[in-house]
């Protein structure tokens, strides 16, 4: 199976910092966080990533090259300018074909196994779902959560007891159907009408997880890693 890692972000909030640095390079527990992605990917099995970029993304190209050193096969979907999360998904579907695949942002922090995550959104993909999420308890910077995850599995819109979109899903080509290549596209309104149509399913992930959106997110994070203690 396929995955790709979204690198193709700006990441405002994080200058200075990103100002030269492509925020997927910025390191965290003393190697790139983009990095920790791959390592835990190609130990779940997945060894087709592919990687899209923007913003200073030849310094991606640069550092990761082929993905040969963690056995993996590299493919790079570039940007000439962001494409936002599905315009970016839709852009690189010829490298991930018309089948399913994982997503995961990659300025996300994360100890979720990606094997078995993958292999339960798969059987529901199977069953005619169009994505996965994985879903996290609120953060303090996303208070109001995102979806409600119901007793059955399925995702609404509902406004109670909401959680929050962790950055990472399984998903099927045809959530993107009718965003041409090289359109820029968010996600939310795809996966609105999917919900709909209970269409998207999900479980709610209870191990480490950061949004790595601030440099004192980042600092946080780093200390945590480096001390054993991943953060919630």
């Amino acid at each position: 199976m396929k995955a790709m890692i979204l690198a193709a972000g700006r990441g405002e909030r994080m200058r200075p910092l990103t100002d030269i640095t492509p925020k997927p390079l910025l390191p965290v527990g003393g190697k790139p966080l983009i990095v920790w992605h791959i390592e835990k990917l190609a130990a779940a099995g997945f060894n087709e990533i592919i990687i899209n970029h923007a913003y200073l993304g030849q310094q991606i190209e640069d550092t990761l090259g082929s993905g040969q050193q963690w056995d993996v096969d590299i493919r790079y979907s570039p940007e000439g300018e962001a494409l936002e999360t599905a315009g970016g998904i839709a852009k690189a579907l010829p490298l991930l074909g018309n089948g399913s695949f994982l997503v995961v942002n990659g300025d996300v922090w994360c100890d979720l196994d990606f094997a078995r995550f993958s292999a339960r959104g798969l059987a529901q993909l199977m069953q005619g779902k169009h994505a996965h999420l994985a879903m996290v308890s609120n953060p303090a910077h996303n208070t109001q959560g995102d979806f409600q995850l119901g007793s059955d599995g399925h995702l609404s819109s509902d406004t109670s007891n909401r959680l929050t979109y962790s950055g990472i899903g399984m998903y099927r080509a045809e959530l993107f159907a009718g965003i041409n290549p090289g359109e820029k596209a968010k996600l939310l309104p795809y996966l609105l009408r999917a919900i709909v149509a209970k269409r998207v399913t999900g479980e709610h992930f209870t191990g480490s997880w950061t949004d790595v959106g601030t440099p004192d997110r980042l600092h946080e994070l780093d200390e945590a890693i480096k001390a054993g203690q991943p953060q919630h």
